[in-house]
């Protein structure tokens, strides 16, 4: 008898139960994690360098906080874990006979739903299929349709009771998919509007499950972003205010660190989290629910913030159970392939020609029957540095698992897609002490522009036309193309075939329609070429057949006037990178 008393005793410690004669109060802990990008393991696979942001760290800080919650703890992940490191790659493309590591990762960790991102979706059906049919917990999704039967693709939302508390989990995607991704990718699926899509749910939610907490879970981010007159790409505070009926929205997609409290149409606040991406952060919201004797919910209170788990220790059943998956890509991503003669970089372009964007650009060129290649920096300052090159350096060299188009343009639509480019990266300098670049107010949270002011993925160049881009003309006019590089005069009422990566080439980033004018549909009817596969397969080819190679920069486009463009690169160069 006394060893159940002690025994009974000791549940009730650890248990996150109050009573009184009345009432109980029950306490719950909600975890998320949100665009992950394969960084599981404390390994950066890319760079051979340990990593900040791991699940191995946040495995520890949720096992901390299951010896005080236990079941009462509920993990959750917000999508864009299927891409991003060597990782990824390897379990979707080449081990594709055992589970994903991705799943793997999700099973042992113990969570409780997850949504899709758009990352997770670019990796094609073959791949995200299999992973669902691998993850254990609910894969969510209630506004990815399925187009044969008018229902979602995965489950719309999931059920959760803990002690008597019932709570409701909606999984929502951003819309924008046709607008960045090959339809072959997601064949057979629509993406509906987040809003409208939310309300039909919430009224399900209240009439068939009637839960006591419900809690928004979606892979889109603040507000604003890509908007049509169907739907906008981040619509997570929109939902927050405008459906009733969500206790937290917990979002990503756009990389940046938000808590917010908002208000919804009924007056109610609705907490809204946001932990950026690379298992840096973690969204952690407290929910209290006060219940009377007959199951009724008396009051409830929600608070929550961002807690960085960088600082935490790797956990040991984490890294024991995964330490063959480590050795195995740490063999794949070391194996040699080729050698560079020189450093490339990244920073170098966004100041003018560089020979890391010119070495994508002629594999572009090479890989297509294309008269002029467009293409952007992928990564903020990545590096390859000269000797041996691994297969780990392609990831620095293309981040994403992009495919080739060739696009139909004239040259009047060439230069203006140019013009918005170089309009979200170029400032319009009024004295030689201006900025050259577009910078941000110096924060450096947002890790999709660090210190730009729009997002450096849609800084595209062109190769195979000789340009000026003026820094002292409005927007819309910076642009002044010479001729074709090949000498050729350059006619802007003539048709050529652009080389672009399939992000461009579906509409991503806008600049060939708010750019150069083009519909979907119009984009659509002009692509001319597709790849098989994605590009960074086709460098690595490349490289393999050349075995060494000396990347050099064009010298096709240029900033004018120097006399006041050279100084401002000099200045804006050291405030972004330190030299």
């Amino acid at each position: 008898m006394n060893k159940i008393i002690s025994a009974l005793t000791a549940l009730l410690f650890i248990m996150p139960l109050h009573t009184t004669a009345k009432n109980k109060t029950i306490s719950l802990r909600v975890i998320e994690t949100s665009d992950v990008h394969g960084s599981f393991f404390p390994y950066d696979f890319i760079n051979n360098k340990p990593k900040a942001g791991t699940m191995a760290r946040v495995m520890t800080y949720v096992r901390t906080l299951r010896q005080q919650y236990g079941d009462n703890l509920i993990l959750v992940d917000n999508g864009d874990i299927l891409q991003g490191q060597p990782t990824c790659y390897y379990y979707n493309f080449i081990k594709t006979d055992v589970p994903n590591a991705a799943a793997e990762v999700v099973n042992f960790m113990g969570y409780d739903a997850q949504t899709f991102g758009n990352h997770d979706v670019e990796t094609g059906h073959a791949v995200y299929d299999k992973w669902v049919s691998e993850v254990k917990c609910p894969v969510l999704g209630a506004n990815i349709i399925d187009t044969r039967t008018g229902q979602p693709y995965v489950k719309p939302y999931t059920i959760i009771e803990r002690q008597g508390v019932k709570v409701a989990i909606l999984g929502m995607i951003t819309p924008a998919i046709p607008n960045w991704l090959s339809e072959k990718l997601w064949s057979g699926l629509r993406f509906d509007e987040m809003v409208s899509t939310a309300r039909y749910w919430m009224k399900h939610l209240a009439e068939h499950e009637h839960p006591d907490v419900v809690i928004g879970l979606f892979h889109s981010g603040m507000e604003g972003g890509i908007t049509t007159d169907e739907y906008e790409e981040d619509a997570s505070l929109r939902v927050a205010r405008e459906v009733p009926g969500f206790d937290i929205v917990m979002y990503g997609h756009d990389h940046t660190r938000h808590k917010d409290i908002v208000q919804n149409s009924e007056g109610r606040d609705v907490l809204c989290l946001d932990p950026s991406c690379h298992a840096i952060y973690v969204a952690d919201a407290t929910i209290e629910i006060e219940k009377d004797r007959k199951g009724r919910v008396v009051s409830k209170r929600v608070d929550g913030d961002l807690v960085n788990i960088t600082s935490y220790e790797t956990d040991p059943a984490f890294m024991q159970h995964f330490q063959a998956s480590i050795d195995e890509v740490s063999k794949y991503v070391n194996r040699p392939i080729g050698e560079f003669e020189n450093t490339i970089n990244t920073r170098d372009s966004y100041f003018g020609n560089s020979a890391f964007m010119d070495f994508i650009h002629d594999l572009q060129l090479s890989l297509a029957d294309a008269d002029l290649s467009f293409a952007a920096p992928l990564s903020f300052d990545a590096s390859i540095s000269a000797g041996t090159l691994h297969v780990s350096d392609m990831f620095n060299l293309y981040k994403y698992e992009n495919e080739l188009y060739v696009l139909k343009m004239t040259g009047e639509e060439i230069r203006k897609h140019l013009e918005m480019s170089y309009d979200l990266w170029v400032n319009t300098m009024t004295s030689p002490d201006d900025h050259i670049m577009l910078l941000n107010d110096g924060s450096t949270d947002d890790q999709q522009r660090f210190r730009f002011k729009n997002l450096a993925f849609n800084f595209d160049s062109a190769s195979g036309i000789d340009y000026e881009v003026d820094v002292t003309k409005p927007d819309g006019q910076k642009v002044r193309i010479l001729r074709m590089s090949n000498g050729e005069p350059f006619d802007e009422s003539k048709w050529y075939r652009v080389a672009m990566n399939s992000y461009r080439g579906k509409g991503g980033g806008e600049l060939l329609t708010r750019g150069a004018g083009l519909t979907l549909d119009e984009i659509k009817e002009r692509i001319v070429f597709q790849t098989d596969k994605d590009l960074r397969y086709y460098m690595m080819k490349e490289i393999e057949r050349a075995g060494r190679l000396n990347p050099q920069p064009h010298s096709n486009w240029r900033f004018v006037p120097d006399e006041w463009a050279k100084p401002a690169i000099e200045r804006d160069k050291a405030l972004l990178f330190g030299k």
